[in-house]
């Protein structure tokens, strides 16, 4: 039987779903592009925004009109929040939300031999982590590692603690086990994911992120240590040292900011200030001064005024940020947020979004052309027309000229010119 998977949704989500895809494999499953025919078809779903879940379901109804008859499962975020709404689409075969996910195959055969649909929704309060194991990243030559689920932190205007459940880790062990057997297979970079990746450790008392950073260090082979995102208040103190002494930690952190006005982030339930936010960036930038640093920014968040956000651009411009991944803010039903009076108009919405992106396109150019002459390592991603494609440690996009496929090799390069989003960069001879 063939499958095809859509993926929508965070870098846990395009873990979970390569970790199924093995598995279909492993049971015999021929494992196709989602645009071809196919038995089964797999959507991995997100509900993070109102956008979220409408392209969610949009991907579900175009699966159902696919093939003859074909089986479609519905998991995820969407499925674990709405799965009477899921499952009330014709045509849906199987709706799980965010847990047991990797006994998919398992709900697949009992549908072939049932022919009735399966919903199967865990209450998430007191869940376990779902352990998944990879040991190769198909058609990658970054591999996604997910040490951690859930969220504890409650953000006013947050759906995902409510699709995700609380913290929870992976044993460290098994993490340490997972990445040692992805870099014994040629793996040069890890790219750590979670629901809350600096949370990591918090069930588990005795170790915590920074011991972990610690230990994938010591593992051989391994030369890139990427952090998906890390939240401001796990910066702590023990973090700061790890990242001083790393020499495998890339030189890009992600670090949601959400808003810039005190007030706002006040209402979001952020937990931090400005000042402290600002602090923190500016201790990352005595150990890493190079270091590339973006930021999620929320637009349009309930009562937020035009002075509020001409004092998140303000604080945008005062950190240094690289990179601006923004968002209108989109009100989830059962959270504090949706509730609160004062709505942004969408068109003010939308206008704010369109400014920060400009912003966001200004700030990138100058960190990436402030850096041309200097040296720094790409990882070769892909090779096309006579170029090897990838990304540098700073996360910047590189690509050099050659007549060799040379793809997941790690090179020091000198910076030529940056335009189009992309180095020119040259090899340096040793």
């Amino acid at each position: 039987m063939k499958v095809a998977f859509y993926t929508l949704g965070c870098k846990v989500n395009s873990y979970e779903t390569e970790v199924n895809t093995e598995i279909f494999k492993n049971n015999g499953y021929e494992i196709v592009p989602f645009n071809e025919d196919a038995d089964v078809y797999v959507i991995n779903t997100c509900s993070v925004t109102n956008t979220s879940d409408q392209k969610s379901r949009k991907i579900i109804r175009e699966a159902t009109k696919k093939g003859n008859n074909p089986i479609v499962v519905v998991m995820g975020c969407y499925s674990q929040v709405k799965n009477m709404e899921a499952a009330s689409i014709p045509g849906v075969s199987i709706v799980i939300g965010s847990n047991e996910k990797s006994k998919l195959v398992d709900l697949v055969e009992e549908y072939k031999r049932t022919g009735k649909q399966i919903i199967k929704i865990d209450d998430l309060k007191n869940i376990k982590f779902e352990n998944m194991k990879l040991d190769k990243f198909e058609n990658h030559t970054r591999a996604f590692v997910k040490i951690q689920d859930g969220c504890n932190n409650y953000c006013t205007y947050c759906i995902i603690p409510y699709t995700r459940g609380n913290v929870r880790s992976k044993p460290f062990n098994e993490v340490i086990s997972e990445v040692t057997e992805l870099a014994n297979n040629g793996y040069k970079e890890v790219v750590l994911t979670g629901i809350h990746t600096g949370h990591y450790g918090l069930d588990l008392k005795s170790k915590d992120f920074s011991d972990l950073l610690e230990e994938l260090e010591k593992i051989d082979g391994l030369e890139r240590i990427r952090i998906s995102s890390i939240e401001v208040k796990e910066l702590n103190d023990k973090f700061m040292d790890t990242l001083k002494k790393s020499k495998k930690i890339v030189n890009h952190i992600h670090i949601p900011l959400q808003s810039g006005s005190n007030e706002i982030l006040k209402k979001m339930n952020r937990r931090y200030l400005m000042d402290e936010f600002i602090n923190k960036i500016n201790e990352i930038k005595e150990i890493r001064p190079n270091i590339a640093i973006t930021t999620d920014v929320i637009v349009g968040f309930p009562g937020e005024t035009e002075e509020n956000f001409n004092e998140t651009i303000e604080s945008i411009k005062k950190v240094g940020f690289v990179e601006l991944h923004v968002f209108p803010y989109s009100p989830r039903v059962g959270t504090p947020a949706a509730s609160m009076p004062n709505q942004v108009d969408g068109n003010i919405k939308k206008e704010r979004v369109k400014r920060l992106i400009e912003l966001s396109k200004e700030l990138q150019y100058n960190y990436y052309s402030s850096l041309v002459g200097k040296e720094e390592e790409l990882l070769t991603e892909n090779y096309k027309d006579g170029y090897l494609y990838g990304h540098l440690s700073n996360y910047g996009y590189a690509r050099l000229k050659t007549d060799k496929n040379l793809t997941n090799h790690i090179f020091k390069v000198k910076l030529l010119k940056y335009e189009n989003d992309c180095y020119d960069v040259e090899i340096i001879k040793k």
